[in-house]
């Protein structure tokens, strides 16, 4: 078994909506069936146990190592805790080779159990060692270091819930909500707007009291000290008992309570000297509390108890913390909702005071307290009392809050009840934090679990706003550049920042950001990523959501143009033009609910991918009468079509009309394939809510120049003769540009063409039989780039499509792009047409506009 081209599918892709793993896997003719492997399987399932069903679809056909290896990989993950559902093995055009998909909840074990999936199979193989239990807490400790720790994950989880879309920014906490200029970031439970001046006053927590006492809430007297004299000498002030604590902590880290004599102030000194300066101050009698602050609510409440154990008269203090440590809530660090109690020295120094060792066993019921703090993450407990809070505590926790400045904040309060205000009983704040745990609140030890990341989301963003920014994804053979650029241009005319990917490059606010083919979904990413984006536009290409996926979870608007036959077919196991429709539909099915897919309705491929869309469908068509669109406006739904000289948009009884004379890039409407683009074009503005009056606005003003679609029908002045530009470079492209400059008058008619070397032979062919019949002259030249492909090799090709040439009169073949457009420029007449197909876009554009000028300046 060969596995190879293993690859993170990070978005919505041909498989499914799931993130995956996907690698192409190779069996040889003795390993495409385990039932005549023998003994195989039961080598297998004696290692892993838990792999649960072999045939993924539960069918009886053949079980290949490749169907095995999707299983493993997702049973390793299961079993280690990730919740994963979908994989899926196929095979493909070649013998024994399958595509192998597995879904992954964080990439890293994903790829993990990819490799120990492989492990496993070879060691059922005789080849090596394999420990299943030894790899899935490998891996459930790699997915405990990789995945979103439970406070963040909380505020995640009820964006999830509000379909507010998200992105981890770093492999730690610090996450992006929403897009473009609607983006918030949170880092753990710390949002963006909160100022970096109040969390620094929140770790002073000298200066918090002091700030807290100067808005009449209730503290504790003290102060911080330097030595361990002034420490002995503040706490005779302030009076016995007193707390010891780090002046900038977090976490219950070096703090020690209920101090009565010099000895375990001293010791307690040194503890907290480890984490900075120390502080002492006043030890209030009572319970520890954390209130959560939100905006201007208190939306939880928990008691914090020490970490303990009750003595039972028979077991030690160690086995007793042993005991309690196998509750499946507790783990390390912050991953789970309790976190083991350590037997350090901090707990001995505590068990000390109580006149206990670890070794010792406690009597029946005596209560054993390991650590002074009631931190969680130290292992405290808590028990929820939100509904017990008197409104006056909440009050002051709320004004606390609004004093260090903190939109989010864990107010610790010591007071013997949280039923009545602090002043009656003796209470006071001790803390104010910022990005305060959510652990206690979330799942308390006991008590009633709060929904705290829904306040929190809520506190981002108002009821009804999901943070999204309308997202158009445009794909399809040919058009899909100028179709993304027009509609990009619609959003310009409404006064909207738009961000705008496609094979040219990555443009925000009518600036280019990158260049190059940016038609994949990292550009996509990028511009979801930028605070001046307002609205985007993305050519989708297939490449992109073959590597990767999609670069967004979901678009307002899915417009696919057409499906033709020389789009890339014989890469990556796409062989057909129904193979290509599957991919390229992955926009159509994740269109939102409440959006729209934009079809075209004479390419029966296209119209039939209506089925997958989860949000309605407009339809566009030159014909009106087309069955597809005769139909679907019938049932009153939305159609986009040509009658006379004007583009009509109907809904019902409902009409509006836009003159193709006002329509620039038509050319009047001449140029068919351009009146396809301004339909889907108009049909996608109409969809995400533009305004008509704009549209027109937009159109009028989109002119098919250089500037605006680089490559895409530039039509120049030469010395009287017209000279026109295109990218087109497969047969679909070379029908629609015959058809639109049979359509303008010419003399003579030239065409300089080269051809991309990873399409088929026959699509390079099938060029030049095509413009063989429209052209009299055909420049044939040599890209810069042969894409795989031999010297000479693609010039014999298109030279082979021109044998029959019915037109052609004249064929020439040249080296270099720029050397055969100025030949061709050079033999043209006034009155004369000439049709460049660019390789080198940019570079191309330029130098024919520079012999353009230096012809108007001769002339």
């Amino acid at each position: 078994m060969d596995v190879s081209r293993t690859r993170a599918l990070r978005g919505p892709n041909l498989w499914s909506r799931h993130m995956a793993i996907e690698a192409v896997v190779a069996c040889a003719e003795s390993e495409r069936s385990i039932a005549r492997m023998d003994g195989f399987e039961a080598r297998l399932r004696a290692l892993f146990p838990a792999i649960g069903m072999l045939h993924p679809e539960g069918g009886s056909g053949d079980v290949s190592l490749a169907h095995v290896l999707q299983t493993a990989a997702l049973a390793l993950q299961a079993q280690a805790g990730c919740p994963v559902t979908f994989a899926r093995t196929t095979a493909t055009t070649d013998a024994g080779v399958y595509q192998v998909v597995v879904e992954y909840s964080e990439e890293a074990v994903g790829r993990q159990a990819f490799e120990d999936a492989q492990h496993l199979i070879n060691a059922a193989l005789g080849q090596g060692q394999f420990d299943a239990e030894a790899t899935i807490a490998s891996l459930r400790e790699l997915d405990e270091d990789e995945r979103l720790g439970p406070s963040t994950g909380a505020i995640v989880d009820a964006a999830v819930a509000r379909g507010i879309p998200y992105r981890r920014l770093t492999r730690g906490s610090l996450v992006q909500f929403g897009w473009g200029s609607k983006q918030r970031r949170i880092q753990a439970a710390e949002i963006d707007s909160t100022s970096a001046v109040a969390e620094s006053i929140g770790q002073d927590k000298d200066l918090t009291k002091r700030l807290l006492h100067a808005a009449g809430v209730p503290v504790p007297l003290g102060q911080p000290v330097d030595t361990v004299e002034e420490a002995w000498e503040v706490a005779l002030r302030v009076g016995l008992p007193v707390v010891v604590k780090p002046q900038d902590g977090n976490q219950g880290k070096g703090v020690t309570v209920n101090i009565t004599d010099r000895a375990q102030l001293e010791e307690a000194y040194r503890n907290a000297a480890d984490y900075g300066t120390v502080m002492v101050e006043r030890f209030l009698p009572g319970h520890d509390f954390r209130l959560l602050v939100v905006g201007d609510q208190l939306v939880a409440a928990a008691r914090r108890e020490p970490p303990q154990v009750l003595g039972d008269g028979e077991r030690t203090v160690r086995e007793l913390v042993h005991i309690v440590n196998q509750d499946p809530r507790r783990g390390e660090g912050h991953a789970t909702s309790l976190t083991k109690i350590r037997l350090d020295d901090i707990a001995v120094a505590r068990l000390a005071m109580q006149n206990l060792t670890p070794d010792s066993v406690p009597p029946k019921g005596q209560r054993v307290i390991l650590r002074n703090n009631a931190n969680l993450s130290t292992g405290g407990t808590a028990t929820d009392v939100t509904d017990d809070v008197h409104p006056a505590v909440a009050a002051r926790a709320v004004a606390a809050a609004q004093m260090v400045g903190l939109h989010i904040c864990g107010v610790d309060m010591v007071a013997e009840t949280v039923l009545r205000p602090l002043e009656e009983q003796g209470g006071g704040f001790v803390e104010v934090n910022a990005a305060p745990g959510l652990r206690m609140h979330l799942a308390p030890s006991y008590g009633k679990p709060r929904n705290v990341g829904q306040a929190m989301v809520d506190r981002l963003y108002a009821h009804g706003d999901d943070g999204r920014i309308p997202t158009v994804a445009v794909t399809g053979t040919n058009g899909k550049t100028t179709t993304a650029r027009l509609i990009a241009h619609l959003f310009t005319a409404q006064g909207l920042r738009v961000g705008m990917t496609n094979t040219d490059g990555v443009y925000v606010n009518g600036r280019q950001i990158d260049s190059g083919d940016c038609s994949g979904p990292k550009s996509a990413r990028n511009v979801l990523l930028h605070p001046e984006v307002d609205a985007a536009v993305f050519e989708t290409a297939r490449g992109g959501i073959l590597r990767e996926g999609l670069g967004f979870d979901r678009c307002q608007v899915a417009v696919v143009t057409n499906i033709g036959a020389g789009d890339h077919l014989g890469l990556n196991y796409i062989t057909t033009v129904e193979d290509l429709a599957v991919l390229k539909r992955v926009i159509v099915q994740n269109v939102a609910t409440t959006g729209y897919a934009v079809l075209n309705a004479t390419d029966p491929i296209v119209a039939a991918m209506a089925s997958s869309c989860p949000g309605k469908i407009i339809y566009f068509a030159a014909d009106r009468h087309h069955p597809v669109m005769a139909t679907h406006r019938a049932q009153g739904h939305r159609t986009v079509y040509v009658d006379g000289d004007s583009i009509v948009a109907a809904e019902g009884s409902w009409r509006e009309t836009i003159h193709l004379r006002d329509v620039p890039i038509t050319r009047n409407g001449k140029i068919g394939f351009q009146v396809e683009n301004v339909m889907a074009s108009v049909a996608a503005a109409w969809g995400a809510g533009l305004p008509w009056q704009t549209i027109r606005r937009g159109l009028s003003g989109f002119v098919n120049d250089s500037d605006n679609a680089p490559g895409r029908f530039n039509v120049m002045d030469f010395k009287g003769a017209t000279v026109i530009a295109d990218y087109g470079h497969n047969p679909d492209a070379m029908r629609a540009l015959v058809q639109a400059v049979e359509a303008l008058p010419a003399k003579r008619r030239s065409v300089v063409i080269s051809g991309a070397g990873d399409r088929r032979d026959e699509d390079i062919r099938e060029q030049t039989v095509i413009l063989g019949a429209a052209f009299d002259d055909v420049i044939l030249y040599q890209d810069a780039a042969q894409r795989g492909r031999g010297d000479g090799e693609v010039m014999a090709l298109l030279r082979e499509g021109l044998a029959g040439a019915v037109r052609t009169q004249h064929v020439e073949e040249i080296r270099g792009e720029f050397i055969a457009i100025d030949a061709a420029l050079d033999r043209l007449q006034p009155g004369d047409l000439c049709l460049v197909l660019v390789d080198q876009v940019e570079e191309a554009l330029a130098h024919l506009a520079r012999r353009c000028a230096e012809a108007g300046v001769a002339a």
